[in-house]
């Protein structure tokens, strides 16, 4: 496959980071976009990194001015926030939606019309689209919308040869997950936690952004050529099971 100019959103961390690694790795001219200018720094100079704050719709704009022409967009920017629809504060209702979702129905609003066909969208949802937790409304709802918006967009752009699909995580051992992580933590370590939530899921550990990477790179590339509409869960197998266990004695 020829090199490609690929554009990963919340590129300088977590999956996003991740996504950036595996392109390079491919041989792909890959720009990263995100709001932490140290960070992409530090992603060396095989990468081209653009300071943008996904919820600014006229940064993205000017992004994709500059930097024209691409093959592929990975949506990868987001944000944790926790509190249930009583108690989440307008401030952070408007974030959650300005970055999880706004930051990718316009980072796509930019960058789809300058893809031709063979094109491809990939965007970071989460298992949390499908089943919640307590305390994540806001997070929740959002990451929901965007298997609506990808469904509608693989409809809108098949025609034109453009391709969209989503990756569903369960838990990644990501800074975000490692900041919830820290929050709950109590009188644990965070290592502690994150073993902890690992458990849950059957795997019995959680993810690296490189495993999740994997499917994006995938899903965006001719190999996944039929492939538009998806949500493929990169979970661990968490969504598979119930929570209902059987006694020990009735096995």
């Amino acid at each position: 496959m020829s090199s490609r100019t690929v554009v990963v959103t919340g590129g300088a961390a977590g999956i996003g980071r991740g996504a950036v690694e595996r392109f390079v790795a491919a041989g792909d001219r890959v720009i990263a976009l995100d709001r932490d200018a140290d960070a992409l720094s530090a992603l060396g100079d095989q990468v081209t990194g653009v300071v943008v704050d996904v919820s600014d719709r006229e940064a993205l704009a000017a992004a994709a001015d500059e930097v024209g022409a691409v093959d592929a967009l990975v949506c990868a920017a987001g944000v944790q926030r926790y509190g249930t629809v009583v108690d989440t504060p307008a401030s952070v209702y408007d974030e959650v939606m300005a970055v999880n979702v706004g930051g990718v129905f316009f980072a796509c609003q930019a960058f789809v019309p300058r893809m031709s066909r063979g094109g491809s969208v990939v965007v970071v949802s989460s298992v949390q689209a499908y089943a919640a937790q307590t305390g994540v409304a806001a997070y929740s709802m959002g990451k929901g919308a965007l298997l609506s918006l990808v469904r509608a967009m693989a409809v809108d752009h098949a025609p034109d040869g453009i391709r969209v699909n989503a990756v569903c995580p369960g838990s990644v051992d990501t800074p975000m997950l490692r900041t919830s992580a820290a929050q709950f933590a109590g009188d644990r370590t965070t290592d502690e936690v994150v073993a902890e939530w690992g458990r849950s899921h059957p795997l019995g550990r959680v993810a690296t952004p490189g495993e999740v990477a994997e499917v994006i790179y995938f899903l965006s590339s001719p190999a996944a050529s039929f492939v538009t509409g998806a949500d493929v869960k990169v979970d661990g197998g968490l969504t598979a099971g119930l929570a209902v266990v059987l006694p020990e004695d009735a096995k």
